[in-house]
């Protein structure tokens, strides 16, 4: 298959592979990308995702492998922040002419959001009382979460068992979708929540305090590194690992409570099965590539192994993609994580209208307020061009289409 990825080079930096042909790719996130690969530890080249666009210190659609240290602000903040969907055996016609009272359901099932004031009472987007089903899931978390507690104690007064089950706000959402059989599908997305906020939070800042103790000049101060055998490493990967898993955890979670919800509501009996995987897109791994064992930081980008199962959404109002990875080596056997903003979330509210929003979102039960203009489908790219753009990374295996849309 013909490679469809361009070239940067520049002198004194890294190879950088972009897969954008045909979206949008713009010159602060270029120079971003550029600052990335002027680290000396960078191994082979940086990989681009179509998605790709301007992040705090490294970009978001990114793939940096990299030997003998790891850029903690390119992991970012949301560790283990990802994707799960499930296949249902309910079709279109299963589903109630009017579906307020199934997305009502979710959102009472499912904690999201977050209260402005919420120091001076319960956040609603956390658990004040945990449900049992959500002590169960925390159980296997908790020897190790204690652990970390006793090496690393601002992390004993976090949000972590409180938000497990719960989706958070911004980008994260819980769907019900169709796909092109008219078969139901569930798809939800979010990471660690509070606790891992706070992980990645403290590191950055210990990366960039070593940074000015080693008097370690930097294009870019959120470029901040840990290097590999010291203690702030084996602190990092350590609690980065536990985030993860937490992540992987709190999508489960939050799965089952959907699930439950559209039992309740539904009345029919149905089976559901995971299609595909439930799969980080914002992590480190040890991999092997190009002849060595790296860190791969995948900031907003999905790991697609020939034949390995991932999702790509799409904005609230798009299409969403279950695809199969081509294992392409040049990528890292990498793909994009979603469609990728072209607005900011403060562009957007200034931009788009209430009534531009409420038709982007037709034939959707979502909310329409201006709460979530700034997660509107104009603020993001065409995923259907960013699709194109990545035919060398992925198959595509289902196209789906949301019907019910839950936010924070």
């Amino acid at each position: 298959m013909q490679t469809t990825y361009e070239v940067i080079d520049k002198q004194n930096h890294k190879l950088v592979k972009s897969w954008t042909r045909g979206v949008s790719f713009d010159e602060n996130a270029i120079k971003q990308v550029l600052n990335m690969a002027s680290l000396p530890f960078i191994h082979s080249h940086i990989a681009i995702m179509p998605d790709v666009h301007l992040g705090k210190g490294a970009t978001i659609g990114s793939v940096i492998p990299t030997i003998g240290a790891i850029v903690p602000a390119a992991v970012g903040v949301d560790l283990g922040c990802g994707m799960m969907a499930v296949k249902t055996s309910l079709t279109a016609n299963d589903l109630p002419d009017s579906l307020s009272n199934l997305r009502h359901e979710i959102e009472k099932n499912v904690p999201h959001g977050r209260s402005a004031n919420y120091q001076h009472g319960r956040d609603k987007g956390s658990w004040n009382n945990l449900p049992e089903d959500v002590m169960q899931a925390w159980l296997p978390l908790d020897v190790s979460f204690n652990y970390l507690c006793e090496k690393h104690p601002f992390l004993k007064n976090t949000n972590n068992k409180q938000h497990l089950g719960t989706l958070g706000t911004g980008n994260h959402f819980i769907e019900v979708c169709l796909d092109e059989n008219q078969a139901v599908w569930v798809m939800l997305h979010s990471g660690s929540r509070g606790v891992g906020n706070k992980i990645g939070s403290e590191f950055i800042e210990r990366a960039k305090k070593d940074m000015e103790r080693w008097f370690i000049h930097l294009p870019d101060k959120d470029l901040a590194y840990i290097p590999e055998n010291s203690q702030h490493f084996r602190d990092y990967v350590e609690a980065v690992g536990w985030a993860q898993g937490f992540a992987k955890v709190n999508r489960e979670v939050m799965m089952q409570r959907t699930l439950t919800a559209m039992q309740t509501i539904l009345k029919k009996p149905f089976t559901a099965h995971l299609e595909a995987v439930n799969c980080h897109h914002n992590y480190i791994n040890k991999e092997h590539h190009f002849g060595s064992d790296v860190w791969v930081t995948r900031k907003g980008a999905v790991s697609a192994n020939a034949g390995e199962m991932g999702i790509i959404p799409g904005s609230m109002g798009a299409k969403s993609f279950i695809v199969r990875g081509l294992g392409n080596l040049d990528s890292f056997c990498s793909c994009s994580h979603g469609a990728g903003r072209v607005m900011s979330r403060t562009e957007a509210i200034k931009k788009v209208s209430m009534d531009e929003h409420i038709a982007a979102t037709a034939g959707v039960e979502c909310r329409k307020d201006k709460s979530v203009i700034d997660e509107t489908p104009s603020a993001y790219k065409d995923i259907d061009k960013v699709m194109a753009a990545q035919s060398d990374l992925v198959e595509i295996v289902h196209t789906l289409k949301q019907v019910v849309c839950v936010k924070g």
